[in-house]
Order: C-alpha cells, then sequence, then structure tokens
C-alpha cells in the first residue's frame, strides 16, 4: 500500500474502533435503564401485593400463574450467578439486580400470605415452590440472608394451607436443606424462619407421617441443639421449643412416636 492508502486504511481503523466504543456505551445505558426500570418497576409490585384486594384483582386477570413462572426462571438465573463468582458478592441492597430479586420474592410471599393467593400456590404454583426450595439449598451460608429469609416467609406463608405443608414436605431435599440453613455460619433470622417452617412439619400429624424417620436426623437435632444457647432470645426460645418437640418424636425406646 502506497503511504496515503496507509494513512487511510489507519483513519478507517480508528473510526471504526470509536463506533464499536460508542455502541458499548450506548448498551450499557440501554442496560443500565433497563435494571432501573426493572427494579423500580417490581418494587412497585411488592408495596402493591401487600394489599388482600390486589392479589384478588391478579387472580380474577388470570395472570399470576405467567408470572410465577418468569419469576422462578429469573431466580433460578440470579442464584447461578452467584454461584459462578469466585468470591461472593456484596450484599448491596441497593443495587438494582439486588433489589428487583428482593422485591420478586417479596410479591411472592406477600402473595402467599393472602388466602386465596396461597391456595393458587398450594394448587398451581408448584413450580415456584420447588424453585425457592432448590435455590436455598444451592445459596452458600451467610450470602444474602435478606433473601433466604423472604424465601422462608414464602415457604412459610405456604405451610399455613395443609395441602401446601404436604406438597413441600414431600420434597426429599427438605430435611438436608434445613440442616443447611441452620449452619453455624447462617444470619440469625434465616435460622429462626427455618426453625418457625420446621415448627410447622412438626404440628401436622399427617405430615408428620410423610416425614417419618427423617424427622430423627442426628445432625438436625444436633444443630438444633446448638441454637438453643444463641444470645438473640427469640431464636433461643424457638430452638428450645423446636429441641422439645423433636424429642418428643423418639420416646424412651427409640422409635418414632
Amino acid at each position: 500500500l502506497s503511504q496515503s492508502g496507509s494513512l487511510l486504511f489507519v483513519k478507517e481503523k480508528l473510526l471504526l474502533r470509536e463506533q464499536l466504543w460508542q455502541s458499548g456505551e450506548e448498551l450499557q445505558q440501554q442496560a443500565d435503564f433497563c435494571s432501573t426500570l426493572g427494579s423500580s418497576a417490581c418494587s412497585l409490585l411488592w408495596s402493591c401485593s401487600s394489599r388482600e384486594e390486589t392479589i384478588t384483582t391478579w387472580l380474577s386477570d388470570g395472570k399470576l400463574h405467567t408470572f410465577l413462572n418468569i419469576a422462578a426462571q429469573t431466580l433460578e438465573s440470579f442464584v447461578k450467578s452467584l454461584d459462578e463468582e469466585i468470591k461472593p458478592p456484596a450484599e448491596d441492597h441497593s443495587s438494582n439486580e439486588n433489589q428487583f430479586v428482593l422485591a420478586l420474592v417479596g410479591t411472592i410471599t406477600n402473595i402467599a400470605a393472602v388466602t386465596s393467593g396461597r391456595d393458587f400456590l398450594c394448587s398451581s404454583g408448584h413450580v415456584v415452590l420447588d424453585t425457592l426450595m432448590k435455590l436455598l439449598h444451592l445459596m452458600r451460608p451467610g450470602v444474602f440472608p435478606k433473601l433466604k429469609v423472604l424465601m422462608l416467609m414464602a415457604l412459610y406463608n405456604v405451610s399455613i394451607c395443609v395441602k401446601g405443608l404436604k406438597h413441600i414436605a414431600q420434597n426429599e431435599d427438605l430435611i438436608p436443606l434445613i440442616w443447611t440453613l441452620l449452619d453455624g455460619r447462617a444470619h440469625w433470622e434465616v435460622c429462626l424462619h427455618c426453625l418457625r417452617l420446621l415448627q410447622s412439619f412438626l404440628l401436622e400429624d399427617d405430615v408428620l407421617l410423610l416425614l417419618g424417620s427423617r424427622l430423627l436426623d442426628q445432625e438436625l437435632r444436633a444443630r438444633v441443639g446448638r441454637l438453643t444457647s444463641s444470645t438473640q432470645p427469640g431464636l433461643r426460645a424457638s430452638a428450645l421449643q423446636t429441641l422439645e418437640d423433636l424429642k418428643a418424636l423418639c420416646p424412651k425406646d427409640g422409635k418414632p412416636s
């Protein structure tokens, strides 16, 4: 190439590089905008879902099933991204992504807090319930305690309905999940809400039959026992009551009652 041709080639290359950089900047701006919009919209959804009439309207519109399926897919993608991180990310509630996910789970929790919403989840929301349990099991101890608490609150709300309680109890990973959440590194609020869920199973005879000897798991009892010395009064009281209920399942002859 001539000298003028070489200069023209260099200029075109620089121009293309500049255009590529600008395109990248524009894409990032669009992504940030969509992230902010999604976070704001889902936060509004969470706020609206605290009203029972809102849940009733959603049910009558017939769109709740689609929302729950999308929510389950979104949560699974979020937790997968956490698992791919070399180091656990900081729990920055102000970030758009984290706020979006918290609001999404908060909305599910509010749906489960209403009788009609809870009934819907028990009959048609098995996908999202199973996803919550799966993700709780996958998330590492000490990571995103606020998100875990909301997930456990959603499951607890569902457990108020016997049908929902039985569905959760039929999950083979239930007991390993519970003692994983009662890990010594876990936030005390995660432990407290985990114990509340466990107590739901201990109070229902039909569910006790479903769980059978799984409730006699020694590791489960040991982890509950360690929480009886917690400095948090509410957690300590809940652990003492749960431990007493677990011991009542196994009388002196060593067989389940």
